[in-house]
Parts: C-alpha cells; sequence; structure tokens
C-alpha cells in the first residue's frame, strides 16, 4: 500500500499579486536598464546607487517570494512531481537565458542569474520547510551577515562569484550569488511558516481580488516565470531596431560629455557654475571642429591636438579672463 504526499494548501491569492507586482516591477526595471543600454537615456541603470537600490529591491521580493512558495507549495510534505516540474521548467530558463546572452554579451553574460538562484535556491530551502525555525532564523542570520562581514580577491573570478565574496564583482549583466541572497528566500520560509501558524493565515487565504487591476497582477504572478522569460527578447525585439534606425548613443554623447567635462572640472576646484560655462564652450568646440571621433577614440592627430589646445585656451579665457594676457 502507498501513500501520496498531502495536498498542497489553498491559493493565497495575495501570493498571486505579489508576485505580479513584483514581475511588473522587474520588467520597468528591465525596461529602463535597455534604454540606458541603448543610449535612449542618460541615466546609467546598472551603476548609479538609486538604480542599484531599486534593482536589489526588486530581488529582494522576488527571492522571499521563492521561500513563501516553498512553503505554501510543500510545507507539509514535499510534493515531488509538481516541484521537480517547476524545477524543470525553471533550469531550463535559466539555461536558456546563460545561452542566448553568451551569444549577444560574450563579456558579460549571465552565468549565474536570477534564474539560476531559484533552480539552485529551491533545492537547498527544502530542507528548511520543516526544520526548527531556529535553525533557520539562524542560518538565515549567518549567510546574511557573512556577506557583509567577509570578503577575498579570490572570489572576483567567475569561477568563486556564485558565493558572493568578492571584492569586486566579475562581469556580468545578472549575478546572484549565494551569500546573501539564499539567506532572503529563509526569511520568506520563516515568515510564510509563522503565518501559517497564526489567525493571519485565515485572513490572508480569504482576500480575492476584487477589481481589474488585481485580477490582472493575480494573473500575472501566477505566470511570472514565463513572463520572466519572454519580457526581455521582447524589450529587445523593439529597442534593437529601433536604436539601430535612430542612433540614440549620438543625441546622448553631447549629455555625456557636459558630464564627464563638468565632474573633471569641479574636482579640480573650479565652481560649479564656473564649470558649465566652461564645459558648454567645450562641448561646442568639439561640436564646430568635429572632433568627437578623437575624444571616444583617444586617437588624436597632431591638428586635432592643435585644436583642442586652441578650444581650451579659449574657453579658459570666458572663466578666467586674467588669462587673456596680450601675448
Amino acid at each position: 500500500m502507498t501513500t501520496s504526499a498531502p495536498p498542497a494548501r489553498p491559493r493565497f491569492v495575495i501570493v498571486d499579486i505579489a508576485r505580479g507586482v513584483a514581475i511588473i516591477a522587474m520588467i520597468a526595471y528591465h525596461l529602463c536598464w535597455d534604454l540606458s543600454y541603448f543610449r535612449f537615456i542618460a541615466a546609467d541603470v546598472g551603476y548609479d546607487p538609486q538604480w542599484v537600490a531599486i534593482a536589489r529591491t526588486i530581488l529582494s521580493a522576488f527571492l522571499f517570494l521563492v521561500g513563501v512558495g516553498l512553503v505554501l507549495g510543500h510545507g507539509r510534505a514535499i510534493r515531488w512531481r509538481a516541484f521537480w516540474k517547476r524545477w524543470l521548467f525553471v533550469a531550463a530558463g535559466a539555461a536558456i537565458i546563460t545561452i542566448a546572452t553568451f551569444f549577444a554579451f560574450p563579456q558579460s553574460f549571465v552565468y549565474f542569474g536570477v534564474l539560476h538562484a531559484i533552480a539552485l535556491f529551491s533545492l537547498m530551502a527544502l530542507p528548511f520547510l520543516r526544520a526548527p525555525l531556529w535553525l533557520v532564523a539562524l542560518v538565515a542570520a549567518i549567510i546574511i551577515g557573512a556577506h557583509f562581514a567577509y570578503a577575498d580577491p579570490l572570489f572576483n573570478a567567475k569561477t568563486w562569484s556564485v558565493l558572493g565574496f568578492w571584492t569586486v564583482p566579475p562581469p556580468a549583466n545578472d549575478l546572484v550569488p549565494i551569500f546573501p541572497w539564499f539567506g532572503v528566500v529563509l526569511l520568506g520560509v520563516i515568515v510564510t511558516r509563522l503565518v501559517l501558524a497564526s489567525p493571519l493565515a485565515d485572513r490572508l487565504a480569504a482576500i480575492q481580488p476584487e477589481n481589474r487591476l488585481a485580477t490582472t497582477l493575480a494573473g500575472a504572478g501566477r505566470w511570472s516565470l514565463l513572463i520572466y522569460l519572454l519580457h526581455q527578447p521582447l524589450l529587445l525585439a523593439v529597442l534593437y531596431p529601433l536604436a539601430a534606425l535612430t542612433h540614440p548613443e549620438i543625441a546622448m554623447r553631447s549629455a555625456d560629455f557636459l558630464k564627464s567635462c563638468q565632474q573633471t572640472c569641479t574636482t579640480g576646484g573650479t565652481s560649479a557654475p564656473l564649470c558649465v560655462t566652461y564645459c558648454q564652450c567645450g562641448l561646442e568646440g568639439v561640436e564646430k571642429d568635429d572632433l568627437w571621433n578623437a575624444i571616444y577614440t583617444g586617437q588624436v592627430t597632431a591638428a586635432e591636438q592643435a585644436q583642442l589646445d586652441a578650444n581650451n585656451r579659449q574657453c579658459s579665457t570666458l572663466i578666467y579672463p586674467e588669462l587673456n594676457l596680450p601675448q
């Protein structure tokens, strides 16, 4: 006689809605990243601190919900067939992303991104679904805390970077290391187990979408993995040909020039208003004499260097008139 695993708990629609919000936030972030990459917008989405904070917030939500979903689906007993079916889908998606980004971005391809992490973390989290809560909390604290307490250049290499203790992250368009991010999954496990053991569980289970927005978010949440796989190819299918036709990098180069010039100028001790005047003058000279190739490539002919020096002297006299002395 064989026994089957207990059925999964009734679906918590509120969790689907939360997943829907997270996947829409992820799409919005990736849209901005793509716009920045193709130079439709000036923001450096990959490195500006505010954008990095937004990305980490969205990732935290995703991984927290992984822990939530594992407890809801397998907390009473692991439903192996359902688990492996979903796991294979995630793993296959991770493999597709690695292959696609290897050809599109060979220097920064995704070798351990969000889906890779979800696949590994889902396996790693299984023993914690019914382990003592104090033990789960202890492991989560160690994994999160170790990331902030230890670093070594050894982990800068791709081979070891999946652990997360680097001093300088290796080039990758998406990298989600074990430390600290597996700890976030365990936080989802802890919170969900605590909620299910409290009266709050019944109230949350009773929540149902009451308007079109909530219904749409819940639907997006149920199909979040498929949406995650498809959204970037669809965005790139629109933005890549649009960038090839419009060349937004040409429009952005002036803004890049002014930003770089003003940073260098103010670092040298000149006041910001004077730097604005100086750099605007420099930009006008570069455009008038068509010196963009010299600036971007660093390959400057003698004639171009002479013109750059003349422009520099002219712009310097705008902010320091005393330099315009008779020869």
